[in-house]
């Protein structure tokens, strides 16, 4: 994708507040990894874990060197702010149920991931926009089958987010025990954006 200047008015942001959502290069690494680790020991009641968290410490492994994975970033007056990023691999047993993990087979599931936005760029759209782009990335990729995600409603704001959005799959505080006290749930895939003449779905051979 092209740069290009998040639609605020649309988004709830108030006049144009100079955010641009992109796709990420090796010099946005930095920025989009701190934004990843705050909001990890900030947000979520694990903490760094790193067989969970991996992706975070080599978000150019994870995202920007196989073709089917992206990452997306929000630049705002030269710093980066939310970061959005799809896997090309689902769930997996243990820890998520054996069921879901059935449901998602890796390579047919796109999962989208670590779609966090700097608290005080909260309530600017940037998060809905970040899922919009990702989606139209998962159908222009080809072979996803499915978009999946899975959420800790513990963060403030995260589940009537993505339930605005997206379908329940699995509550795991249903569970007996409680699971992971995760939320698993489903997007609908966008129909194939076709790429313009010239055109790629990146915007860098790092990709």
């Amino acid at each position: 994708m092209t740069a290009g200047t998040v639609a605020d008015g649309a988004h709830g942001a108030h006049g144009d507040a100079g955010y641009v959502l992109r796709t990420a290069t090796a010099d946005d690494l930095g920025g989009a990894r701190a934004v990843m680790l705050d909001t990890v020991y900030r947000d979520l009641k694990s903490g760094y874990v790193p067989r969970w968290h991996a992706d975070i410490i080599d978000p150019g492994a994870a995202y920007l060197r196989p073709e089917r994975c992206t990452l997306l970033v929000v630049e705002h007056r030269g710093g980066i702010v939310a970061t959005g990023a799809v896997r090309d691999r689902g769930p997996q047993a243990p820890p998520n149920p054996p069921w879901v993990a059935e449901r998602f087979p890796s390579g047919t599931t796109a999962q989208l991931c670590r779609i966090y936005v700097r608290p005080e760029h909260r309530r600017h759209g940037l998060a809905r926009q970040l899922v919009r782009e990702l989606a139209e990335f998962a159908a222009r990729a080809g072979g996803y089958e499915a978009l999946y995600l899975h959420t800790d409603p513990a963060v403030p704001g995260a589940e009537p987010f993505w339930r605005s959005l997206a379908r329940e799959v699995c509550d795991e505080r249903t569970l007996p025990g409680g699971g992971q006290g995760i939320v698993h749930f489903e997007l609908p895939m966008p129909g194939a954006v076709p790429v313009s003449a010239g055109g790629s779905t990146r915007t860098t051979p790092t990709h």
